[in-house]
């Protein structure tokens, strides 16, 4: 059974900083390579960055509304993703969710970036 478990998440002031955590269990966390997305309030759902599998190179990449700002990386030996969020704007609010290759699916989490 795949499991996908987000922590990290919650309420920060505009210009400060959040981990955002994804733990993986049953699968070969070093073949998949981990997607993260977002929803706004009353949007639809928005691609934040991804990094690739281990096996494929894990080259991130990153949306240009979070380039600079954001960075993504993986423990392939804890079998967890990361996002690592700085600088955060009040339109980084949203619930955020990671995905391995968009098959598998977490929680989601939310994050308010608010004064």
């Amino acid at each position: 059974q795949v499991q996908l478990v987000e922590s990290g998440g919650g309420s920060v002031q505009p210009g400060g900083s959040l981990r955002l955590s994804c733990a993986t269990s049953g699968l070969t966390f070093s073949n998949w390579g981990i997607n993260w997305v977002r929803q706004a309030p009353g949007k639809g759902l928005e691609w934040v960055s991804e990094i690739d599998s281990e096996t494929g190179g894990g080259t991130p990449q990153y949306a240009d509304s979070v380039k600079g700002r954001f960075t993504t990386s993986r423990d392939n030996a804890k079998n967890i993703a990361y996002l690592e969020m700085n600088s955060l704007k009040p339109e980084d609010t949203a619930v955020y969710y990671c995905a391995a290759w968009y098959t598998y699916w977490s929680q989601g989490i939310q994050v308010t970036v608010s004064s």
